[in-house]
């Protein structure tokens, strides 16, 4: 198998997506942060700086949208939707966080999903630190993505 970002001589090259038309695509990506159920409560409303969920649901937002300045071979895309879930779940504890990415275009979404979720997760990180260093950032993947030449794709549960 070939991998797309590099050159018949090795060299890492952004894929060329010029001739490839233009379809609707959506990702969905998921993570988890791992805390005590302390630590939970204070996710929900006690942190003292400030609505923790909510800062975590901006920053992944804002990394959808600033993924081609972080990955580098990513192309800059005109993201249509960006939609991050935060629910809290005493029975991990922690915080399940999902990210949906949608755009027209010629290639896939799938790192701008993944980007929002790792976002999101170490903004929870660094807003509960203080209460608790050893969190765990966990089972961040893709779980569908469509469109595109390659067609759907579904992660297994």
């Amino acid at each position: 198998m070939s991998l797309s970002h590099f050159d018949a001589q090795g060299q890492a090259h952004m894929v060329d997506v010029s001739a490839k038309p233009d379809t609707t695509r959506e990702a969905v990506a998921e993570g988890l942060v791992l805390m005590s159920a302390e630590t939970l409560a204070l996710a929900q409303g006690g942190a003292a700086k400030g609505d923790v969920m909510g800062v975590a649901r901006l920053a992944g937002i804002m990394g959808a949208k600033r993924t081609s300045d972080l990955i580098p071979l990513c192309h800059p895309l005109p993201i249509a939707k960006v939609s991050v879930d935060l629910v809290a779940d005493p029975a991990l504890p922690g915080i399940r966080v999902t990210a949906t990415v949608r755009t027209t275009g010629k290639t896939g979404v799938e790192m701008e999903a993944l980007t929002a979720v790792s976002t999101a997760c170490l903004t929870i990180y660094d807003m509960l630190k203080a209460a608790q260093k050893d969190m765990r950032i966990e089972g961040i993947r893709l779980l569908s993505k469509t469109g595109g030449k390659s067609g759907a794709f579904h992660a297994a549960p």
